[in-house]
């Protein structure tokens, strides 16, 4: 199958993107891992996409006031050899490893990934976890909004017609702070199964439903009380229960060394 026809346009600026953006049609390309798929197999016809590759100001790593700020068209490449990222934000740190292949991390981005509101992927159950802040940018102005409240469903987030996700802060760990990051998969670079976000006495799981799932306290008896997770192709519910308890368990053991 080929792509739909459509319209292109490389915006240098921020600015000049937004008013891109404007156009009911338009759909923003980053990395375009996700994006050119979906194309190609016609689930997506965009009448113009707008490019947000070569926006500069979408591209810092930077700590300040106690958080670490990250542009929204970084790639997972460039988080994943980031000293910043490593010494500030260690789970995203340990994440990274996880998501697809070295390839794909070449070109993805982190603002992609959040956007794309994948229930499988490794990003939003981490900036669940660390609490991080989405920022987001439209012509009628700057909003922020906690990760927990921006994802909304399965490929379903916060962002309204026209808005782009511009950045993300995560608070800056502290050396109290413990964090641990677990997936289970296939393969390395499949999809997860399930896969555990852990930071302090959050534990946020991926895989398991439409958004991630918070589970504070991390307890055993919470998890089979709460924690309701939807079957797969591949797996049941009870499956996904199962290896969850498992990871939990893993995860503990981690936090507690």
């Amino acid at each position: 199958m080929k792509a739909p026809a459509f319209a292109y346009a490389k915006p240098a600026s921020l600015r000049e993107a937004l008013e891109l953006l404007a156009n009911p049609d338009a759909k923003v390309l980053a990395g375009g891992q996700s994006l050119i798929p979906s194309l190609n197999m016609r689930l997506s016809s965009p009448g113009l996409l707008v490019d947000i590759g070569g926006i500069e100001e979408l591209k810092h790593i930077e700590h300040k006031n106690g958080a670490v700020h990250i542009g929204a068209v970084v790639t997972h490449a460039s988080l994943e050899r980031s000293e910043v990222v490593r010494k500030h934000v260690p789970l995203l740190t340990q994440a990274v490893p996880y998501v697809a292949h070295a390839a794909i991390r070449n070109r993805g981005t982190l603002g992609g990934s959040l956007a794309l509101a994948d229930p499988a992927a490794e990003y939003p159950a981490v900036a669940v976890a660390l609490e991080a802040s989405i920022h987001i940018e439209g012509r009628s102005g700057k909003r922020r909004v906690a990760a927990r409240d921006f994802f909304k469903g399965l490929f379903e987030t916060d962002l309204k017609p026209g808005e782009l996700l511009t950045s993300v802060e995560f608070p800056a760990a502290k050396p109290s702070d413990r964090s641990v990051f677990l997936e289970l998969a296939r393969r390395h670079g499949d999809y997860a199964i399930v896969g555990l976000a852990a930071h302090n006495d959050r534990f946020v799981f991926f895989g398991v439903g439409p958004a991630p799932f918070l589970l504070k306290g991390g307890s055993k008896e919470a998890l089979k009380k709460e924690f309701k997770p939807t079957a797969d192709l591949y797996n049941s519910a009870s499956t996904k229960l199962h290896l969850a308890g498992i990871l939990l368990e893993r995860a503990w053991k981690t936090l507690s060394t």
